[in-house]
Protein backbone atom coordinates (compact mmCIF):
# COMPACT_ATOMS: atom_id res chain seq x y z
CA UNK A 1 0.00 0.00 0.00
CA UNK A 2 3.12 2.17 0.55
CA UNK A 3 4.43 2.10 -2.79
CA UNK A 4 0.86 2.57 -4.59
CA UNK A 5 0.53 6.08 -2.38
CA UNK A 6 4.37 6.85 -3.09
CA UNK A 7 3.87 6.27 -6.95
CA UNK A 8 0.56 8.15 -7.18
CA UNK A 9 1.79 10.92 -5.26
CA UNK A 10 4.85 11.17 -7.17
CA UNK A 11 2.46 10.72 -10.42
CA UNK A 12 0.06 13.73 -9.50
CA UNK A 13 3.23 15.83 -8.60
CA UNK A 14 4.53 15.25 -12.65
CA UNK A 15 0.75 15.28 -13.84
CA UNK A 16 -0.18 18.66 -11.85
CA UNK A 17 3.35 20.27 -13.40
CA UNK A 18 3.01 18.81 -16.69
CA UNK A 19 -0.67 19.64 -17.33
CA UNK A 20 -0.60 22.94 -15.65
CA UNK A 21 2.56 23.99 -17.62
CA UNK A 22 0.65 22.83 -20.79
CA UNK A 23 -2.55 25.18 -19.69
CA UNK A 24 0.26 28.07 -19.00
CA UNK A 25 2.18 27.63 -22.19
CA UNK A 26 -1.33 28.21 -23.81
CA UNK A 27 -2.14 30.96 -21.69
CA UNK A 28 0.72 32.36 -22.40
CA UNK A 29 0.78 31.96 -26.37
CA UNK A 30 -2.93 33.01 -26.16
CA UNK A 31 -4.30 34.42 -29.67
CA UNK A 32 -0.78 33.58 -30.84
CA UNK A 33 -1.44 30.16 -31.29
CA UNK A 34 -3.84 30.36 -33.98
CA UNK A 35 -1.21 32.38 -35.91
CA UNK A 36 2.53 31.21 -37.15
CA UNK A 37 4.18 28.61 -36.57
CA UNK A 38 1.83 26.67 -34.54
CA UNK A 39 -1.21 27.37 -36.50
CA UNK A 40 -0.51 24.14 -38.20
CA UNK A 41 -0.96 22.45 -35.13
CA UNK A 42 -3.67 24.02 -33.75
CA UNK A 43 -5.92 23.54 -36.90
CA UNK A 44 -5.49 19.60 -36.73
CA UNK A 45 -8.27 17.07 -36.06
CA UNK A 46 -7.33 16.52 -32.68
CA UNK A 47 -7.01 20.28 -31.95
CA UNK A 48 -10.37 21.03 -33.72
CA UNK A 49 -12.37 18.45 -31.68
CA UNK A 50 -10.63 19.29 -28.40
CA UNK A 51 -11.97 23.00 -28.97
CA UNK A 52 -14.96 22.23 -29.63
CA UNK A 53 -15.47 19.95 -26.68
CA UNK A 54 -14.36 22.40 -24.32
CA UNK A 55 -16.16 25.29 -25.48
CA UNK A 56 -19.64 23.07 -25.18
CA UNK A 57 -18.40 21.34 -21.97
CA UNK A 58 -15.64 23.23 -20.17
CA UNK A 59 -14.16 22.09 -17.05
CA UNK A 60 -15.71 18.51 -16.91
CA UNK A 61 -13.49 18.16 -20.53
CA UNK A 62 -10.40 18.74 -18.94
CA UNK A 63 -10.85 16.32 -16.25
CA UNK A 64 -11.92 13.35 -18.43
CA UNK A 65 -9.06 14.55 -20.87
CA UNK A 66 -7.06 12.93 -18.15
CA UNK A 67 -8.43 9.48 -18.95
CA UNK A 68 -7.27 9.40 -22.52
CA UNK A 69 -4.09 9.50 -24.55
CA UNK A 70 -3.28 12.22 -26.89
CA UNK A 71 -6.48 14.27 -26.01
CA UNK A 72 -5.39 15.34 -22.72
CA UNK A 73 -2.32 17.99 -23.78
CA UNK A 74 -4.44 19.59 -26.25
CA UNK A 75 -7.06 19.91 -23.74
CA UNK A 76 -5.18 21.25 -21.68
CA UNK A 77 -3.68 23.51 -23.77
CA UNK A 78 -6.77 24.79 -25.73
CA UNK A 79 -7.84 25.61 -21.78
CA UNK A 80 -5.05 27.69 -21.47
CA UNK A 81 -5.38 29.33 -25.08
CA UNK A 82 -8.43 29.97 -24.53
CA UNK A 83 -8.44 31.41 -21.31
CA UNK A 84 -10.23 29.49 -19.36
CA UNK A 85 -10.38 31.10 -15.86
CA UNK A 86 -8.56 29.37 -13.00
CA UNK A 87 -11.19 28.56 -10.86
CA UNK A 88 -12.89 26.66 -13.27
CA UNK A 89 -9.32 25.37 -14.55
CA UNK A 90 -7.54 24.27 -11.24
CA UNK A 91 -10.68 22.18 -9.87
CA UNK A 92 -10.79 20.09 -13.40
CA UNK A 93 -6.81 19.71 -13.26
CA UNK A 94 -7.08 18.51 -9.36
CA UNK A 95 -9.43 15.44 -10.27
CA UNK A 96 -8.67 14.54 -13.52
CA UNK A 97 -4.80 14.24 -12.53
CA UNK A 98 -5.45 12.61 -9.49
CA UNK A 99 -7.39 10.24 -11.04
CA UNK A 100 -4.97 9.74 -13.88
CA UNK A 101 -2.50 9.05 -11.03
CA UNK A 102 -4.33 6.56 -9.17
CA UNK A 103 -4.95 4.93 -12.62
CA UNK A 104 -1.17 4.78 -13.42
CA UNK A 105 -0.24 3.92 -9.96
CA UNK A 106 -2.21 1.00 -8.98
CA UNK A 107 -2.27 -0.35 -13.30
CA UNK A 108 1.54 0.64 -13.85
CA UNK A 109 2.74 -1.21 -10.54
CA UNK A 110 0.95 -4.94 -11.69
CA UNK A 111 2.03 -4.64 -15.39
CA UNK A 112 5.93 -4.08 -14.11
CA UNK A 113 5.29 -7.03 -11.51
CA UNK A 114 3.69 -9.03 -13.64
CA UNK A 115 6.12 -8.25 -16.68
CA UNK A 116 9.28 -8.70 -14.01
CA UNK A 117 7.58 -12.11 -12.72
CA UNK A 118 7.56 -13.09 -16.58
CA UNK A 119 11.32 -11.98 -17.19
CA UNK A 120 12.40 -13.71 -13.84
CA UNK A 121 10.58 -16.79 -14.65
CA UNK A 122 9.77 -16.89 -18.79
CA UNK A 123 12.76 -15.14 -20.02
CA UNK A 124 12.32 -16.35 -23.59
CA UNK A 125 8.50 -15.86 -23.70
CA UNK A 126 9.18 -12.02 -22.19
CA UNK A 127 11.76 -11.05 -24.55
CA UNK A 128 9.28 -12.62 -27.69
CA UNK A 129 6.11 -10.53 -26.01
CA UNK A 130 8.48 -7.15 -26.18
CA UNK A 131 9.55 -8.03 -29.41
CA UNK A 132 5.91 -8.55 -30.63
CA UNK A 133 5.13 -5.06 -29.42
CA UNK A 134 7.81 -3.45 -30.52
CA UNK A 135 7.02 -4.61 -34.28
CA UNK A 136 3.31 -3.58 -33.26
CA UNK A 137 4.04 -0.33 -32.72
CA UNK A 138 6.84 0.23 -35.30
CA UNK A 139 4.02 -0.79 -38.18
CA UNK A 140 1.17 1.38 -36.26
CA UNK A 141 3.40 4.64 -36.95
CA UNK A 142 4.52 3.64 -40.60
CA UNK A 143 0.84 2.77 -41.27
CA UNK A 144 -0.35 6.17 -39.13
CA UNK A 145 2.83 8.53 -41.38
CA UNK A 146 2.18 5.95 -45.05
CA UNK A 147 -1.74 7.01 -44.21
CA UNK A 148 -0.70 10.61 -43.28
CA UNK A 149 1.25 11.41 -46.58
CA UNK A 150 -1.35 9.91 -48.83
CA UNK A 151 -4.04 12.40 -47.14
CA UNK A 152 -4.57 15.11 -49.23
CA UNK A 153 -3.49 18.50 -47.88
CA UNK A 154 -5.57 21.64 -47.63
CA UNK A 155 -3.39 25.04 -47.22
CA UNK A 156 -0.81 22.71 -46.47
CA UNK A 157 -1.60 21.43 -43.00
CA UNK A 158 -2.79 17.94 -43.10
CA UNK A 159 -5.32 16.49 -40.78
CA UNK A 160 -4.26 13.75 -38.76
CA UNK A 161 -6.31 12.67 -35.90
Amino acid sequence: MDRIALTAGALYAIVLLRAGGTFAVGWLAGAGVRRGRFAARTSSARFRRAERAIQRWGAPVVAVSFLTVGFQTAANFLAGSMRMPLPRYLPALFVGGAAWALIYATAGIGVLEVLGRLFAERTALGVSGVAVLLLALCAAVLYRRRRAAALPSVGGVTDES
